[in-house]
């Protein structure tokens, strides 16, 4: 099993360390807008899964390093499947936030 997984699960600690070692990654939150304002990873983009495929304009590099979180892995777990089918060449689901260890911003102020 890669560093990603174990025992089928995504490991959203250890695909931020693999994230912070690629200078040329974007981390996307395809989560709903509202969802990203309420808790966020620090420099993420809000790209929700129902507008995944607005990718194009921001990510134009089909092999660009991606790195796709949303709350439990699920719909991080779609829009790789999407952004494959897009040509997307260098995709990777790390799963969800709520087993996030690391800093977050957001929320009530």
């Amino acid at each position: 099993m890669g560093i990603m997984s174990l025992f089928g699960k995504k490991d959203i600690n250890a695909g931020m360390v693999q994230f912070k070692e690629d200078t040329n990654a974007v981390l996307i939150d395809v989560r709903t807008p509202a969802e990203h304002m309420e808790k966020r990873i620090p420099g993420s983009i809000n790209l929700p899964l129902d507008e995944i495929g607005k990718i194009k304009f921001k990510v134009t590099d089909l092999n660009r390093p991606i790195y796709l979180y949303c709350r439990s892995g699920n719909r991080s777990h779609s829009a790789l499947g999407i952004l494959q089918k897009l040509g997307y060449t260098n995709v990777h689901d790390i799963g969800g936030i709520i087993h996030y260890r690391g800093r977050t911003e957001g929320g009530p102020k």
